[in-house]
């Protein structure tokens, strides 16, 4: 998350830094039931600053930094395409743990993600999947962001190809097509080359 040149002090990287803010304005928004725009001007006011001022820093809820263009980008996306993610990450997801059970901060972490994921322009799904993990490094402990990792890999994949497997309540795998499920056995062949 950070740079350094020699002797110099670490240096944020302003996108990573971006993400940072979107993930936690996206869990403002939900717990606090605050409108997007609201939030957006909040952090874009008071807590988006440049390394520049002393008195900004990640303790004091500052986010140094952060390319303003794209927190903005990452929280509106996220935001406009919200039922669109949230739909992809419950046939993601196992029944047990719906994405309601899940962490607020993770939900965040998903829908920053799946807002870049899903956005007219995205970032190749890699780097995407890199950057949320080491800020899910930094929210969370445990087996999350192992869960995490694969949960983001299996959204990139859906967003991608709309015919890729998911599994089933009952554990039969099947495969979307057109907002229908059908048997995968039943599913045409696939004849991509290889």
């Amino acid at each position: 998350m950070t740079q350094t040149d020699g002797d110099r002090q670490p240096r944020v990287r302003s996108r990573t830094a971006s993400r940072v803010a979107a993930v936690q304005a996206l869990f403002q928004i939900e717990q606090g039931n605050e409108s997007p725009e609201r939030v957006i001007n909040q952090f874009m006011r008071h807590r988006l600053g440049t390394s520049a001022s002393e008195q900004c820093a990640y303790a004091d809820g500052q986010v140094p930094d952060a390319d303003a263009r794209l927190f903005g980008i990452v929280v509106r996306g996220a935001m406009a395409r919200q039922d669109r993610i949230d739909a992809f990450l419950h046939d993601i997801l196992p029944a047990s743990w719906p994405l309601a059970r899940l962490d607020p901060v993770l939900r965040a972490i998903m829908h920053a993600a799946g807002g870049e994921m899903t956005g007219a322009d995205p970032v190749p799904a890699r780097v995407i999947i890199n950057e949320y993990m080491d800020i899910a490094h930094g929210f969370l402990a445990g087996d999350e962001p192992r869960m995490l990792n694969g949960v983001l890999d299996a959204l990139s994949r859906r967003i991608n190809d709309p015919v890729a497997p998911v599994a089933d309540t009952d554990g039969v795998e099947t495969v979307a097509v057109d907002e229908e499920e059908v048997p995968a056995a039943d599913a045409a062949p696939d004849t991509r080359p290889a």
